[in-house]
């Protein structure tokens, strides 16, 4: 039988800094080269056995960055449970004091907070419930004391890539920890919640509208609209409270083009897309009553002329979801709509020719462009 892996059980299921825990003698830089142990970024390692995603990024990012620093954008948005939010090689987004300086750092995205935020007052930090979206698998944040703790948020000032500014307030809420399977002979997991401290669903969609692609923003608006996580309320104030910021005008744009009936992430990247290239704003999941009286809710309707689009995703569905699928295309042309064939295929390499056939599509059911 191989040997057990060599892990303290100070250092079961951590993110830790390697110049730490060999300075603490609980590790030898030999032993920071084994299988137990996987390097994450400079001075940064975690236990093997850690699920691969974003959270972990964000983990090891907070460890080289200063105490009271907040996740935002995308980075909040995946600790709120959009999990196509950001993956494991994204950028992590973060906020940090404004008093404060933090070392450049591949991978990071650094924002500032505003110098004076007693001026504008101060919010009440909210908790996660274990068991909401924000439950995480991946263990406390990390083993230095102190790190990213709890605090009240901030109304912050972010600088995006153009090196603009904007205010807005921010708060923040903790993630909990979920108690993993325990591995024999070896302690489990944590069971006490330690957060990752992030703006709140609202501020972060704002902050993602303001620095990430459009179409990518969209779908995570959507999803963080599809989950309750916000509302359409929520997403007025916050862009209200941020009308004359830099971003500002892109966030109220982005907001607009928000839809939470789209099921996933493709759905509202292709409803984007269209847009963009010029075709009129689809409604996502429009019921539409078959000849037999079965409703159905194609991806992307027009309903005024009776034109839809459906996914057919053949490289990944099964054989009855196809026949599903076949079904469902045939019940709407029954109805009198138009349905333009979308793949896979014509997404990746043939949109253009996909966006003639679908204009088409509207002209012929009395669309003027």
């Amino acid at each position: 039988m191989p040997p057990h892996p060599h892990r303290p059980p100070e250092l079961a299921w951590q993110v830790f800094r390697g110049s730490d825990v060999v300075r603490r003698g609980l590790l030898t830089r030999h032993q920071l080269r084994g299988a137990s142990w996987v390097r994450l970024r400079q001075d940064v390692y975690a236990d093997a056995r850690l699920d691969r995603d974003h959270t972990l990024a964000c983990r090891a990012a907070l460890l080289r960055l200063p105490p009271g620093t907040l996740l935002a954008g995308p980075s909040a948005a995946h600790l709120h449970g959009v999990a196509h939010a950001a993956g494991f090689r994204d950028d992590v987004h973060v906020l940090i004091p404004a008093s404060a300086r933090a070392d450049a750092q591949p991978g990071v995205r650094v924002h500032q907070a505003p110098s004076s935020p007693e001026r504008i007052g101060l919010l009440i930090p909210a908790t996660a419930p274990a068991g909401s979206p924000d439950t995480t698998r991946n263990g406390p944040s990390n083993t230095t004391p102190g790190r990213n703790s709890p605090a009240v948020g901030l109304p912050s000032t972010t600088s995006g890539r153009d090196g603009s500014a904007a205010r807005h307030r921010t708060t923040v809420a903790a993630t909990a920890v979920a108690e993993p399977r325990p591995v024999a002979g070896e302690p489990s997991r944590p069971s006490e919640p330690s957060p990752l401290l992030r703006t709140e669903p609202a501020v972060c969609a704002w902050e993602t509208a303001v620095w990430s692609d459009p179409v990518r923003a969209v779908g995570i608006v959507d999803a963080l609209l599809r989950m309750g996580r916000v509302s359409r309320t929520d997403l007025a104030d916050v862009a209200d409270r941020n009308a004359g910021r830099p971003g500002g005008r892109r966030a109220r744009w982005v907001f607009g083009l928000a839809d939470p009936g789209a099921r996933s992430a493709p759905e509202s990247h292709l409803r984007v897309r269209l847009v963009l290239a010029g075709l009129p704003r689809p409604v996502a999941r429009h019921p539409v009553r078959g000849p037999s009286g079965l409703v159905l809710h194609p991806a992307l309707a027009w309903p005024g002329f009776r034109v839809a689009v459906e996914h057919d995703d053949r490289r990944h569905a099964d054989p009855d979801q196809l026949d599903r699928h076949r079904q469902r295309l045939h019940q709407l042309g029954a109805a009198g709509w138009l349905v333009p064939r979308v793949t896979g295929r014509r997404l990746d390499r043939e949109f253009p020719a996909l966006v003639r056939e679908i204009r088409a599509a509207l002209v012929a059911r009395g669309w003027q462009p």
